[in-house]
């Protein structure tokens, strides 16, 4: 029996194995009737190939772009060349709720696809309750999911993510799994809870990262699963973005302040669960920590990354709990030689779980995420660029921001302009959108500073952002714009001047730079 069969525990299920090209009949697609698809899968792991890839073979080779369009429900992004290739083919009606791919942006930012964007515990919760299929009865019609493997009675065992894959897999009217024998199994690494619906909804039974409160699998009604197909493709690891000496600084700012909290007392001396964002600040906030006195430490957050990996090797970090191991090429290769010590650190829970304010606020989860802006009073705006351009989505950081024991937004000063290489700056009078209001934030930092605002009044909180945070290109405008903006104002709560609050990011518009009083 081959490797892909023996991975087929129950036997009953031999008889669906199948090839991708006959399952794409059940896809057939017209403009009256969008087909709704759950696709398993977060960050560039654990998310469906052979059946997406076939589909997208038949429309191109058709000539069906444009008329065979699906929408799409996924717990986070996926491998970007996917739903590149979906997008440029317009096979993409309607996306939910986070894509990082270039040519899905592009359509969503003409209009051509449809995006919704949501708080990424919620997303699931209310895909669960129908809220985005309402009109077809609150299901989905196909569940495409990569899996580990399928238990002795039916259940599906995942593979490198969990996301929204129960859910999916619970309202599905029909079910393709893809067992990827390419990989090595996860099985054993997973904690699959599924939440029930209100009211006297249970109350989620986590007080310590290490427990587990539910089962190795995700249930699963084995009668809707109609194929099962062998996948022998690995993940597309995520690129690494090297640290450089902004990311180092940054980090450098918050593991200062992590000492100072335990020397006054406000944290304990292994700090409180963390939570990190992706990227070179969160690689270097991690590296930081791997680097410090700090020990004993553990981690309740979205994403493993590659930073994750030397921080476990370290001992200094004794378990993590991820929705999804996001890693490299590189980091897979140093994964799977280490597996057996990683299997016993590290649970993958489902993105409802790792992502629940609940759970975040009872453990005192510190949060760490990156924003584009935050503005002088502390509201942050992390998914639309100038207000309108929709980069990926606000992901997890709000779960996390809202209900952390400390939320911590961290931003390089400035970034390049088209015409400034200090064009953008990251702290401006008011951001254009927000994701995050001044509710929720309590600490900003960039490579200039760190401005820690608990205790603050809006007008104390800009002082000190402005003074700690902002580069030094920018300060004495944002000082002068908010000691104006006062007394124009007469000393308002949070003074702002409408006519001007955004002139910078006119400028920016206009002229490539936000640094308007150069020109």
């Amino acid at each position: 029996m081959s490797e892909f069969e023996n991975r087929i525990r129950d036997k009953s299920l031999l008889s669906r194995i199948t090839t991708a090209d006959k399952l794409i009949p059940l896809f057939a697609s017209t403009e009256k009737r969008r087909l709704n698809l759950g696709w398993s899968g977060f960050t560039p792991v654990g998310y469906p190939k052979v059946i997406p890839a076939a589909l997208a073979d038949h429309v191109e080779k058709n000539n069906l772009q444009g008329k065979w369009r699906f929408n799409l429900f996924i717990g986070a992004s996926i491998d970007a060349e996917i739903e590149d290739r979906w997008a440029s083919l317009q096979m993409i009606d309607r996306r939910w709720p986070y894509q990082t791919g270039k040519a899905v942006n592009k359509a969503i930012n003409k209009g051509e696809i449809r995006m919704g964007d949501k708080h990424l515990s919620m997303f699931a919760q209310d895909l669960f309750n129908g809220f985005y299929t309402m009109e077809e009865g609150g299901g989905l019609d196909v569940a495409i999911v990569e899996a580990s493997a399928i238990d002795e009675n039916g259940n599906i065992i995942p593979a490198g993510s969990v996301g929204a894959a129960p859910e999916i897999i619970a309202i599905a009217d029909k079910i393709i799994v893809e067992i990827n024998t390419a990989i090595p199994s996860f099985e054993g690494m997973h904690d699959i809870w599924l939440s029930d619906a209100p009211p006297y909804k249970k109350i989620i039974p986590i007080t310590d990262v290490r427990q587990r409160i539910g089962t190795p699998f995700i249930p699963t009604d084995k009668n809707k699963i109609v194929g099962i197909v062998e996948s022998a493709i690995p993940d597309n690891g995520r690129a690494v973005r090297g640290s450089d000496a902004v990311s180092d600084a940054i980090a450098a700012n918050i593991i200062d302040f992590f000492s100072h909290e335990v020397k006054s007392g406000r944290l304990p001396k292994n700090l409180l669960p963390l939570q990190s964002g992706v990227g070179s600040i969160a690689n270097a906030v991690v590296m930081g920590l791997t680097n410090s006195p700090f020990e004993n430490l553990t981690v309740y957050s979205e994403v493993l990354q590659d930073g994750f990996l030397p921080f476990l090797d370290s001992g200094k970090c004794r378990f993590i709990n991820a929705t999804s191991v996001s890693l490299s090429n590189e980091g897979f290769e140093h994964w799977w030689k280490n597996y057996d010590k990683y299997r016993e650190s590290v649970l993958l829970r489902p993105m409802q779980i790792s992502n629940n304010p609940e759970i975040i606020r009872r453990l005192g989860v510190i949060a760490m995420n990156t924003p584009v802006e935050v503005d002088i009073y502390a509201h942050a705006n992390s998914t639309l660029v100038g207000g309108v351009r929709m980069l990926n989505g606000i992901g997890g950081s709000g779960d996390f921001c809202r209900a952390a024991y400390l939320s911590i937004m961290h931003a390089p000063s400035v970034r390049a302009g088209k015409t400034d290489e200090l064009g953008i700056s990251s702290i401006v009078p008011k951001v254009p959108h927000v994701d995050h209001t001044e509710h929720d934030l309590d600490v900003v930092v960039t490579e200039q500073g760190l401005a820690d605002l608990r205790g603050l009044c809006p007008k104390d909180r800009a002082f000190k952002i402005i003074d700690k945070c902002a580069h030094p290109a920018y300060r004495d405008y944002l000082r002068d714009y908010l000691e104006r903006a006062s007394e124009k104002t007469k000393n308002a709560h949070e003074p702002q001047i409408l006519s001007e609050c955004y002139k910078m990011h006119i400028s920016l518009e206009e002229t490539g730079t936000m640094r308007f009083w150069e020109h």
